[in-house]
C-alpha cells in the first residue's frame, strides 16, 4: 500500500473543519479534520493527532480539550493553525481572537459555528497516530453561517440552510 494512494484517495472525503484547543499549562491550538462524533449516550467525539504533534503532548497533559467548529468565514484561521511555523504556546494566541472555555480553560474561537468542551476517556494508539476519545462536558451552538469543508486539499465553502432537504 502506497500512502500517497491513501492521501489521494482520502482527499475525495469531505470533511469538517476544527480549531482543537488546550488550554492551561499546555495551552495549543490546532487545525484538524479527523474529527468525529462517537456516541450520545454517553456524548463523545473523536479526534486522530500525529503522535509528533505538538497537540499529542498537550491533550495528553490536560486530559481535556476544546472544539471549534468553524465557518467558512475561519479560512485565514484554519490556515493560521495549520501552519508549523506559527508561534507557539501562549504566542500563537496573542493575534487571535479567543475565550477561555469556562469547563476547560481551552482556547474557544468566537463566532464560530458550535464549540465542545472535551474530557478525555480513552485513546487508542494506531500507526503514526493516536485516536483520542473525549466526554463531551458541554456543546453550544454558534451563530448560523456557511460552514468550512476540506476537499480535494483545499478548504470549501458549504452553504448553510435552516430548512432540511426534501426526503430528509
Amino acid at each position: 500500500m502506497n500512502p500517497s494512494d491513501l492521501r489521494a484517495a482520502m482527499s475525495r472525503f469531505a470533511t469538517g473543519v476544527i480549531v482543537l484547543s488546550v488550554g492551561g499549562e499546555s495551552i495549543h491550538g490546532m487545525t484538524a479534520n479527523a474529527f468525529s462524533s462517537v456516541s450520545l449516550a454517553p456524548p463523545s467525539v473523536l479526534c486522530s493527532v500525529a503522535h509528533s504533534a505538538v497537540m499529542h503532548s498537550a491533550i495528553t497533559a490536560e486530559r481535556r480539550f476544546g472544539v471549534s467548529l468553524l465557518s467558512a468565514e475561519h479560512t485565514e484561521l484554519a490556515r493560521y493553525f495549520a501552519d508549523k511555523r506559527r508561534p507557539l504556546g501562549p504566542a500563537q494566541f496573542s493575534e487571535v481572537d479567543w475565550e477561555p472555555g469556562p469547563l476547560t480553560g481551552a482556547p474557544l474561537i468566537p463566532g464560530a459555528l458550535a464549540w465542545l468542551e472535551c474530557e478525555l476517556s480513552d485513546s487508542l494508539e494506531s500507526g503514526d497516530h493516536t485516536v483520542f476519545i473525549g466526554d463531551v462536558l458541554s456543546a453550544r451552538v454558534g451563530p448560523e453561517h456557511d460552514g468550512l469543508l476540506f476537499f480535494e486539499g483545499a478548504f470549501r465553502r458549504v452553504a448553510s440552510s435552516s430548512a432540511s432537504p426534501a426526503g430528509a
